[in-house]
């Protein structure tokens, strides 16, 4: 993961590549999609019974971000 200042920044970067332009998204909603279940509730003693569930919040999340996160063949 890469951090940019700004949009521009990102597309002036040398290993920009076209056509990902829908994976450029703000820090606050990557920092919202990385503080979910699936990562907060580790220490939890039921996260193994739970993984599953955080696990699907974790990619509904990330659907949420664009079509360039959702898995390929989707």
């Amino acid at each position: 993961m890469n951090l940019f200042r700004s949009e521009e920044h990102v597309r002036d970067w040398s290993g920009f590549k076209r056509g990902t332009e829908d994976g450029i998204n703000e820090l606050p909603a990557i920092v919202e999609i990385f503080s979910g279940n699936l990562f907060a509730r580790r220490l939890d003693p039921d996260y193994a019974s739970r993984m599953k569930t955080y696990l699907a919040e974790f990619i509904g999340a990330l659907k949420g971000l664009g079509p360039f996160w959702q898995a390929s063949g989707e």
